[in-house]
């Protein structure tokens, strides 16, 4: 979409799917989603731990030191049929 959302109110971001550092909690987690929480309007980061367990949020601001791009994080991955 041209406003760079889609039907679920799910942003685009650069570093969907790889890993990134939440400096509000100096945790590391992958970056799920870019999306407004359920009660909100303002676009919030989703992340989940490397390993499994529970997602949390962070502020956009919070995100920082993403992992390097590979063959397997390469965004063009994720659009290839």
């Amino acid at each position: 979409m041209a406003s760079g959302t889609d039907a679920l109110l799910h942003h685009r971001h650069p570093w969907i799917g790889r890993a990134v550092l939440d400096t509000a909690t100096g945790r590391r987690g992958i970056l799920r989603a870019v999306a407004p929480l359920p009660e909100g309007t303002r676009p919030v980061a989703w992340l989940a731990p490397a390993a499994g367990g529970r997602e949390w949020t962070t502020s956009l601001g919070a995100l920082s030191d993403p992992a390097p791009v590979t063959p397997d994080t390469h965004p063009a991955r994720h659009d290839e049929p």
